[in-house]
């Protein structure tokens, strides 16, 4: 299956526009979904990893 490609300027946009700061903000959602938090968007895949960034993508989560 052929995943979307989200542009890492949209990415950026959630994260005050510092790489660091998306990779961790990534990195704490997605255990977030393992432990079992809701998922925030329509249509979840598998990975929990394209699932955090799509959430940042659609700014659902953002960095503090």
């Amino acid at each position: 299956m052929v995943q979307d490609y989200i542009p890492l300027e949209k990415l950026l946009g959630s994260s005050g526009g510092s790489l660091y700061t998306l990779a961790v903000l990534g990195a704490k959602r997605a255990l977030q979904l393992a432990d079992g938090a809701k998922v925030l968007i329509e249509k979840p895949t598998e990975k929990l990893l394209d699932n955090a960034l799509r959430e940042i993508a659609a700014a659902k989560i953002k960095a503090k």
